[in-house]
């Protein structure tokens, strides 16, 4: 047979394959790893002819890579995965080369040309379940390398607003929904608007979907809850989603209840909800509660009252209520003041004043607790990816790491980054 003829290589290519599906599947870490059993379900879209390095590979060393403060952008993700050990390597099944006899790290080009053409909606439900199997108890808890000496400041702060904060008796588990655009990112259709779902308190985010536009939002609120276990749960959502479709498919097809505010896109329903609300503050004393805020260089008032109303208001519908919130300076002085009104389906007995406040409260978590944390710790808004599902992917495995930090119980995120110093500690938070 000539020495140029293909056969050979191709024969030696299958043999490659079929060594690395063996070593993936007698692997015991990849079996200990819950996050790795995940990944591993994310289909791969490229061809068979001429693969070389297993998608689950690139996937695993993305997401360890982007718990490490300073690995925001494709290339810094790459440039830290290169240093992969050995023994590491061979855990998550990379590809060994024959010649130089040691497992390598797909090159830059590779892992660009994967993260652009991902199923970005498997990606997300592999990222977010991860973090429901370790809520379910089904998985590990992460676990992380922590900083030597005392608690670090904003922990101890966390657990202060823990102790001072407390959930009123009967609350039922909540999650907001809201979207978010990608502003330095853009792709082939335009900018890139994605919508999450957040629990309340403990901040994991649950689900993912990607939007052509801030308007698509509210059309895309069944393909993100459909996939998670929201009944029983109350979720809470701005203006934008209150409709009477997003209202029925909560109460009727999730089985969930609903907190949407009131305003010009419901005009009628919002001047009814005004009129049952109409009065004295004695007339509602029985039905209104108050809550005061300090913190921020700032004080906040929130005033709460409800009015029963039903079905012929708006679909599902149990109360009706007004927020007002009355801001100043930490000397007391009143400088602002803002009203919304709102509906839920909540019945009096299930939800009180207190309680719709709190939900209220805890509905800016996907604000603080998410966007805000993408933004500054990992500089989403700075990057520039404009190929394919690459904006969404990477956004996807922030939401990752800081599922993976918040289920640690670490509030800093910044601070949880830093100490992942050594190559090792990141990858053994996913056990691996």
């Amino acid at each position: 047979m000539p020495v140029s003829s293909p056969i050979r290589p191709v024969l030696d290519h299958l043999a490659d394959l079929a060594l690395w599906e063996a070593e993936l599947a007698a692997d015991p870490a990849a079996v200990r790893s819950s996050l790795l059993g995940r990944l591993g379900q994310v289909p791969d879209r490229r061809g068979r002819r001429g693969l070389r390095h297993p998608l689950v590979v690139v996937l695993v060393l993305t997401a360890s890579a982007t718990l490490v403060v300073g690995n925001d952008s494709v290339a810094a993700i790459w440039q830290w995965a290169a240093r992969t050990s050995q023994d590491v390597l061979e855990r998550i099944g990379a590809r060994r080369d024959p010649l130089l006899d040691r497992f390598v790290v797909p090159s830059e080009r590779t892992f660009r040309r994967i993260l652009a053409d991902l199923d970005a909606d498997a990606l997300d439900l592999a990222t977010c379940g991860y973090a429901m199997d370790v809520v379910r108890g089904s998985a590990p808890a992460p676990v992380l390398a922590c900083t030597p000496g005392p608690m670090e400041r904003e922990q101890r702060r966390a657990v202060a607003r823990t102790a001072e904060d407390r959930a009123p008796d009967g609350l039922l588990p909540g999650a907001a929904v809201d979207g978010k655009a990608l502003c330095g990112a853009r792709t082939a259709t335009g900018r890139v608007f994605l919508v999450a779902a957040v629990a309340h308190g403990t901040g994991v985010i649950l689900g993912q979907r990607q939007v052509p536009d801030k308007r698509g939002e509210a059309t895309v609120v069944h393909d993100l809850l459909a996939p998670l276990d929201v009944a029983g749960m109350v979720l809470t959502l701005d203006a934008l989603h209150t409709t009477k479709k997003t209202a029925r498919l909560i109460t009727n097809i999730l089985y969930a209840h609903y907190i949407l505010i009131l305003k010009g896109n419901q005009p009628l329903t919002l001047h009814a909800a005004q009129a049952l609300l109409a009065g004295t503050d004695a007339e509602f004393e029985q039905i209104t509660t108050t809550d005061n805020d300090r913190g921020h260089a700032r004080t906040e008032r929130r005033t709460l009252r409800t009015a029963p109303t039903n079905d012929t208001l708006f679909p599902g519908a149990r109360q009706v209520f007004r927020l007002r919130r009355d801001t100043g300076g930490l000397d007391g002085v009143r400088t602002g003041k803002e009203i919304v009104f709102g509906v839920t389906s909540l019945p009096a007995d299930l939800a009180g004043p207190e309680h719709l406040n709190y939900h209220e409260r805890q509905h800016w978590t996907v604000e603080n607790r998410l966007h805000w944390v993408r933004d500054v710790t990992f500089h989403e808004d700075n990057s520039q990816l404009r190929t394919g599902t690459a904006p969404r992917a990477l956004a996807s495995f922030r939401n990752l790491g800081i599922n993976t930090f918040r289920l640690n119980g670490r509030a800093n995120i910044a601070h949880a980054r830093r100490d992942l110093i050594h190559h090792d500690d990141a990858f053994a938070v996913y056990g691996i």
